[in-house]
């Protein structure tokens, strides 16, 4: 069993049955949308973040993106982590069909995914924090350098980036930025955005 510090804040019960059987520590669900109507809900949320801070782990779908934003919003920005597992086509194996968007959710990954989220998060897993390489922080001018945004590609670049770091696609500029300064340093992200252009 790995040991995670942070309490982490997933979508549903079977996200939670799923890392239950390899995380200990605290896994809470959201019951999907009943957190934008249920005051209990963020309210204990609120006091995880306050004891423990939590780490959102929703799906890479729409849905899962309206989650985490409306408790990212909701919570001070220092006891958020956030945690994203790739966009993989497919269904879970309890369902009978596809989601809207055909995505698999938290449930669908496997557990070497998982984890690799919760490290690149920054969580702190069996007592060792994982912190992000910030030697130079990767800014929103140096995506408009790369080419990342404000270019006719600048999409096409962006959701290669995502698909080659194994994060969603939709992920925001905001939130692109804190995975990139999580997982690469300066150079590696200079390196795979050139390796990207040159694959295109």
């Amino acid at each position: 069993m790995y040991q995670i510090k942070e309490s982490i804040i997933v979508e549903g019960v079977y996200d939670k049955i799923k890392l239950s059987r390899f995380i200990d520590g605290i896994i809470f669900p959201t019951n999907g949308f009943r957190v934008f109507t249920d005051a209990d809900i963020l309210k204990t949320i609120k006091l995880l973040a306050d004891k423990t801070g939590i780490v959102i782990f929703t799906d890479s779908d729409s849905a899962g993106f309206k989650i985490r934003n409306y408790i990212k919003q909701s919570l001070p920005e220092n006891k958020v982590k956030h945690a994203y597992i790739p966009d993989v086509k497919g269904k879970e194996r309890r369902k009978t069909m596809t989601g809207k968007e055909g995505l698999l959710g938290v449930e669908g990954m496997g557990e070497d995914v998982i984890l690799n989220a919760l490290r690149q998060a920054g969580c702190s897993i069996n007592g060792t924090e994982t912190m992000p390489r910030m030697l130079h922080k990767i800014t929103k001018s140096d995506l408009y350098a790369a080419g990342l945004s404000g270019d006719v590609n600048s999409a096409t670049y962006r959701r290669e980036l995502a698909k080659c770091m194994g994060i969603p696609s939709k992920i925001s500029a905001n939130m692109l930025l804190d995975c990139l300064n999580r997982m690469l340093n300066y150079d590696e992200f200079v390196q795979l955005v050139q390796s990207i252009k040159a694959g295109l």
